[in-house]
């Protein structure tokens, strides 16, 4: 089971997270790519930093909306759309590079995640960036537009969950605006982490218990205790049996 967190999410002298500690944890860094958070300073530090703990890098690409932090829906036009998760890609790419490493998948933040789960052109339009660079496999919800969209164009996909969010009957996320939207109790995240690595199931937030295909688990790098949790969260991993390694 692969570990993936958010991370490079601050922005010039403002910091959010704690990059290192959480790249000592998991196995996967979402990386902002400059667009909702992250600048050419913070992607090149984090790019060192997952270099060097054997991390892989992926690019986590976003609305144009370092203002709001890329939680807004944005009705962009598609071909734009396409050209602006292209050009954060490459622009991780180059810091990558430079760090020694490379851009190994891509995974949509906030609003957009969300937004492709139902909006197919928009979905369509962040599969035509991602094929645009090249043959990266995405991470995306199970049964969303997105992940069909970019498993008929050949790319590898990964059904990802979060141990430190809420899901409605429907298996979404529940919105950011709406009660039981995060977990911050790290017992909590850990129980769900363990159910979904082992039984594949996780309980919405009326007790509807979801079955789920997922490869890898993600842990907000924002949320109140992040590291608190991931550390647990590992350990758990580790000593249930399960293997914690990156997808790609």
């Amino acid at each position: 089971m692969d570990l993936n967190s958010d991370l490079g999410e601050g922005f010039g002298v403002w910091k959010l997270g704690d990059d290192a500690a959480l790249l000592g944890v998991v196995t996967s860094a979402n990386v902002a790519c400059g667009f909702h958070a992250g600048d050419p300073r913070t992607m090149r530090r984090v790019c060192e930093l997952a270099a060097a703990e054997g991390v892989a890098v992926g690019a986590q690409v976003s609305y144009r909306d370092l203002a709001g932090f890329g939680r807004r829906f944005i009705d962009v036009d598609p071909v734009e759309l396409a050209d602006d998760v292209l050009y954060q890609i490459g622009a991780l790419q180059a810091f990558a590079v430079a760090a020694g490493t490379r851009v190994a998948y891509v995974k949509p933040h906030g609003a957009l995640y969300n937004a492709i789960v139902h909006h197919r052109e928009q979905a369509a339009a962040v599969v035509a960036g991602v094929t645009a660079f090249g043959d990266l496999p995405v991470l995306g919800l199970p049964g969303s537009e997105f992940v069909k969209a970019a498993a008929a164009e050949g790319l590898r996909t990964v059904g990802e969950a979060f141990a430190d969010r809420g899901y409605t009957p429907q298996g979404t996320l529940v919105s950011r605006r709406e009660p039981n939207a995060l977990l911050t109790d790290t017992d909590a995240v850990v129980e769900r982490a363990i159910r979904l690595a082992s039984d594949g199931e996780i309980v919405a937030v009326d007790g509807t218990v979801l079955k789920v295909e997922v490869g890898s688990l993600c842990l907000h790098g924002d949320t109140p205790g992040a590291v608190q949790h991931a550390q647990a969260v590992r350990n758990a991993l580790d000593e249930a049996g399960i293997t914690v390694t990156a997808f790609s």
